[in-house]
């Protein structure tokens, strides 16, 4: 893809179409597999520092192509060594990368959008309005990024990202083919080596999407449920009132059947105080799931401004990951990560320059709700 330069940037190429590339260059396509490993094993940018390629074939490369990841604004480390970045795409917003360090895991929150179009109710990404999608070049220049910031040269030691969630702002599947095509290079040997297992795409119920995410790529699924019943996923999450849960479970099963290997679907459940973190709830959500093949991760909400939500004492969270045990379910809850640097799930906002003006709308509800104590259900109706 040609960029605002007119050169084509090749950190968002995969492995195909940086090869058709060198063709119409008029080079040996085996020159692609070379340069992907300078610029995803090595973190190089610069076409003289590769060493392996000819002078001429350098001048040929910094002629017409170049290599550009997204302009990093800031870094933040937080206390729990959880680290952030702010980085600018070419739409001119902004948005944030996560990597979150567990024992000898690393996982890498990758975002896929510049805001959010869904407008989940308790997500402050979605009350920061859309602006635009994401390139491939800027979706995987977050893992770059990641990875060159701790200097892992694979020859010498391991890479600090070993899992990628595109759970990062944005839902992944109204960014198909750019979202599709950054996890192809997360998976190439080429590119990071990432296990297909070890990435996961995060969605709240595209369902055709699903479908056709099946057909081109078996990386791991992520559901975002976050209600056990229609009516209340459809305040939650809007999009359920497109496809309500008895077209998306079907779908999300249709693609586990796809990866086989003994694969399952993971849900993500954030927990609002009073809202679905009753005993009922459970119980609905232990219907709603029975010899379903999934892994469910509830999330304690991580309070921002504006929500009108709260997060659930830690008995309520024990006693609804309790109740899900005793079904049979395998239940954890994520511990929070990051919150002094505001990186913890549903807290990633960015600066985004919203087309939708849903943010000053948004603002504006709650705080007229905050002034007139009006319901909740009032204050979520943008």
């Amino acid at each position: 893809m040609a960029t605002s330069t007119g050169k084509t940037n090749l950190l968002g190429l995969t492995q195909p179409e940086i090869e058709q590339f060198f063709d119409a260059i008029g080079e040996k396509r085996f020159r692609a597999g070379q340069v992907m490993k300078w610029i995803h094993h090595f973190g190089v940018d610069d076409f003289d520092a590769m060493s392996n390629l000819g002078k001429a074939l350098r001048e040929k490369l910094k002629a017409c192509a170049e290599i550009r990841g997204p302009e990093i604004v800031s870094q933040d480390i937080s206390s729990d060594g959880t680290r952030k970045w702010v980085v600018r795409v070419a739409s001119g917003s902004c948005v944030e990368t996560v990597y979150i360090p567990q024992g000898g895991r690393g996982t890498l929150c990758v975002s896929s959008q510049a805001g959010c179009a869904l407008d989940c109710s308790f997500c402050s990404t979605g009350k920061q309005g859309f602006n635009s999608d994401l390139t491939a070049a800027e979706i995987i220049g977050q893992v770059w990024i990641a990875n060159k910031s701790f200097g892992t040269v694979p020859a010498k030691i391991d890479r600090a990202v070993t899992n990628v969630v595109m759970m990062g702002m944005g839902e992944p599947l109204l960014n198909f083919d750019n979202v599709v095509a950054a996890m192809r290079i997360m998976m190439d040997d080429l590119g990071y080596g990432i296990s297909k297992r070890k990435v996961t795409l995060s969605t709240s119920g595209v369902v055709p999407m699903i479908d056709k995410l099946g057909e081109v790529i078996d990386v791991s699924l992520a559901l975002s449920l976050h209600a056990p019943n229609d009516e209340l996923r459809s305040q939650l999450v809007p999009i359920n009132k497109k496809y309500p849960l008895d077209v998306l479970l079907p779908a999300c099963r249709r693609y586990i059947s796809r990866l086989g290997e003994k694969r399952f679907l993971t849900i993500e459940y954030t927990l609002l105080k009073d809202v679905n973190d009753q005993p009922e709830h459970a119980a609905q959500m232990i219907a709603l799931l029975a010899d379903f093949p999934c892994k469910i991760n509830l999330i304690p909400f991580n309070p921002f401004p504006f929500s009108g939500y709260e997060r659930p004492s830690n008995n309520s969270i024990r006693r609804f990951q309790d109740l899900l045990h005793k079904a049979g379910h395998n239940v954890t809850v994520r511990t929070t990560r990051g919150d002094d640097i505001d990186a913890a799930c549903g807290q990633l906002v960015g600066q985004v320059q919203d087309r939708t003006r849903r943010s000053e709308r948004y603002i504006a509800v709650r705080q007229l709700g905050s002034e007139a104590d009006v319901p909740r259900d009032a204050a979520n109706r943008n």
